[in-house]
């Protein structure tokens, strides 16, 4: 698979992943005026947990999303979350695909799902096109204008959108920190460690609460934004709205920079790289709190705390994953080695602590 997906075209749907096609097939004739003959269906590759389907009609280009097979958080993979805020966001941000039903009528596929129309667009992941010739300052221009889109995001008002029902501000951060640790002992494997001693560090540090309210994406990365193929500093569209919420903003900057690698980070942490963030003329880390520091006038000063618990959520999440491939609810090979980078991950965020 080329580390690039310029056309987003789409896999045969893996083994053990098909879905009742003829059924879903009518449901969406129903709803969704114009359709006709039979879709070609396919999967897209990418993604380690909610599945994502392209139904390519004659008349349209459609995108559905379900959760995995298999146990699950039900809360870590909210569909209907994820309609809703992309339904509500659409008209103040632009940069979200058009929402066109939900259904949590799991007798069609076996789970509640959604539908979107298709973004004609390039998903980029490891490496930047070679193509789009993208020299040192192209790609700090293509960097700058990624993070100022989550800036934008976090700028939005709640209330103009619909959305300051969408879930509860106050009480974010604890939430979040407690919540983590406890669906880590959940999923818990004999061949990783507890870290206790990080899940100790973050309820001891939690912040006090803060008024900095604001709409998060809760997993903003390179690979979940679709850009305009002639103009790749746009981008069109940002994906995977399923943990979505209200909170404090410096919560979703630590989540999306614990997916930022950088030349300097240790070598088992850039191996988890999912994104082109050590191209050359990419921002680090700190340049990046520093822009979002001058465009938004918050106080980062205690950001630490928000890095650490970014870095411990994907160990989190990882370990979620990798529990169904260690209990055999999945055999996909991609989670194999998901053990070993969780431990990576905590140690990772001992040292932080430590040092």
């Amino acid at each position: 698979m080329p580390e690039s997906e310029l056309n987003n075209p789409g896999r045969p749907v893996r083994d053990g992943e098909e879905l009742d096609w003829s059924a879903l097939d009518r449901v969406l004739k129903q709803v969704i005026p114009g359709l006709g003959g039979d879709p070609l269906v396919s999967q897209f590759p990418g993604g380690n947990s909610n599945l994502t389907y392209r139904l390519q009609y004659a008349t349209d280009d459609l995108v559905v999303r379900r959760p995995p097979f298999g146990t699950k958080a039900r809360s870590a993979h909210s569909m209907i979350r994820e309609y809703r805020i992309m339904t509500g966001l659409k008209p103040v941000y632009s940069a979200v695909p058009e929402t066109l039903y939900y259904s949590d009528d799991e007798s069609v596929i076996g789970s509640e799902f959604y539908v979107m129309r298709k973004v004609e667009g390039a998903v980029i992941k490891q490496v930047l096109p070679p193509e789009w010739n993208l020299d040192q300052a192209g790609c700090r221009r293509f960097c700058v204008q990624f993070w100022e889109k989550l800036i934008e995001l976090h700028q939005v008002d709640c209330v103009a959108a619909g959305l300051a029902d969408f879930g509860r501000a106050e009480g974010y951060v604890e939430r979040q920190v407690l919540g983590w640790n406890a669906r880590y002992e959940k999923v818990v494997t004999p061949d990783v460690d507890r870290f206790s001693a990080v899940q100790d560090w973050l309820v001891s540090r939690m912040p006090a609460e803060s008024d900095r309210h604001s709409i998060l994406h809760g997993d903003y990365r390179i690979d979940n934004v679709i850009l305009a193929h002639d103009a790749p500093h746009d981008i069109l569209a940002v994906l995977d709205w399923e943990i979505s919420a209200l909170g404090d903003p410096l919560m979703d900057l630590g989540n999306s920079l614990a997916y930022w690698m950088q030349e300097d980070d240790p070598a088992e942490l850039r191996g988890l790289s999912m994104q082109p963030s050590m191209a050359p003329g990419m921002l680090t880390r700190d340049e990046i709190l520093a822009l979002y520091t001058e465009r938004t006038g918050m106080d980062t000063s205690a950001f630490d705390f928000y890095l650490v618990c970014g870095y411990w959520r994907v160990a989190v999440i990882l370990q979620q994953i990798y529990y169904r491939y260690f209990n055999g609810q999945t055999s996909d090979q991609r989670f194999a080695g998901f053990g070993q980078a969780v431990q990576n991950l905590g140690e990772h965020c001992q040292r932080l602590i430590d040092a």
